[in-house]
């Protein structure tokens, strides 16, 4: 378990842009053996979801956002050679930002997840026009389809993308999720079916172990 002091303290450099200190942090706590989804979601997440919200209300400036994030993607790093020692289960998820969604680190965690859990995670970064995504969808056949949204204002991309994918894969189970859902979207979501809405890192992987 994290304990909160670590998560401040972790949070503090961040926002002072100390990667140093965030990248001792981590390294300590995974020679501690402590859960990886649980250092993605209680340090990580949380930690960018509150800079996104100091961001939005003019606490931080631009460039303070895209620090913090370059760090995250940084130490990120320090947790990969752990995934791909799991043992395959012949399963593949396709993960993704939509267009016009540059926000990338959220979809680079679930797909982290979903190889923690002996799948194959395909992330394929931020932006990717739906044309291009449907592309891959046909080269690679996954099993799931994970699309991730930081921006409520987004929304309209997400769904165009979704209503593109359902037409030519109806039967692909999708997931969604980011932390744009914090501020609203949901119910635009539930009028598609085989489209979930997965809150956190927590629920992906209960929702992974049951598939």
């Amino acid at each position: 378990m994290i304990e909160d002091s670590v998560y401040q303290n972790y949070f503090t450099a961040l926002l002072a842009g100390s990667r140093s200190a965030c990248h001792d942090i981590v390294q300590k706590l995974l020679d501690a053996d402590t859960e990886i989804r649980e250092i993605y979601e209680k340090l990580f997440q949380q930690s960018m979801y509150k800079v996104g919200e100091l961001w939005e209300n003019n606490l931080i400036t631009v460039a303070g956002e895209h620090l913090a994030t370059s760090i995250t993607e940084g130490v990120l790093n320090l947790v990969y050679p752990h995934l791909f020692a799991i043992k395959r289960v012949g399963k593949k998820a396709v993960v993704s930002c939509s267009a016009n969604e540059f926000h990338q680190i959220g979809g680079k965690m679930v797909a982290d997840i979903f190889e923690l859990n002996g799948w194959d995670g395909y992330f394929l970064g931020a932006n990717t026009p739906s044309e291009e995504l449907m592309r891959y969808i046909h080269e690679v056949n996954p099993d799931i389809l994970a699309l991730s949204l930081s921006l409520l204002s987004n929304i309209d991309n997400l769904i165009r993308c979704i209503e593109i994918v359902k037409s030519d894969f109806p039967n692909l189970n999708l997931l969604v999720g980011g932390q744009a859902f914090r501020w609203g979207g949901i119910d635009m979501i539930k009028c598609f079916s085989g489209v979930k809405y997965v809150s956190s890192l927590d629920r992906l992987e209960k929702f992974i172990k049951e598939v």
